[in-house]
């Protein structure tokens, strides 16, 4: 079923006392529903995954392996010791369990945020200088 088809049931339906349609199309099958108090409408479609539906899942099942190193303060964020000075981690970078991973500025208070296993650096969540929260992520790390 077409998106345009979408567009004119739901169309058609807009001015009537229907609050739940389900169609079953050339193997799609397409549920449209409206909440009588708020006139809105809910569609929801059964087919097989799309390329990019598939990319989606991928990336779920992904993130599921990943280890998430979260703030465990409130502060200001720092990838290296000092403005000269390179960062502890980068894209790619090999990390063992205790390693330092960036610093957090809290009331002129350096505290280093260690690694919690031994891993990978998949990706830094948070920017250079940027003021974090408690629980905030900050890292994902792809466990060995």
């Amino acid at each position: 079923m077409e998106l345009e088809d979408l567009k004119n049931l739901i169309e058609l339906l807009k001015d009537t006392d229907v609050t739940e349609l389900q169609i079953e199309k050339d193997g799609s099958k397409v549920k449209i529903r409206r909440d009588k108090i708020f006139s809105s409408m809910e569609i929801s479609a059964q087919r097989p995954l799309s390329i990019q539906e598939n990319i989606i899942k991928e990336t779920e099942d992904e993130n599921q392996r990943l280890i998430t190193i979260t703030s465990p303060i409130v502060g200001t964020f720092y990838r290296s010791a000092s403005p000269e000075a390179p960062s502890f981690v980068d894209h790619g970078t090999k990390v063992k369990k205790g390693q330092v991973l960036c610093i957090i500025e809290a009331m002129k208070l350096m505290n280093e945020i260690e690694c919690e296993t031994d891993g990978i650096v998949v990706k830094a969540l948070v920017e250079n200088g940027q003021p974090v929260e408690y629980g905030e992520p900050l890292f994902r790390v792809e466990p060995l």
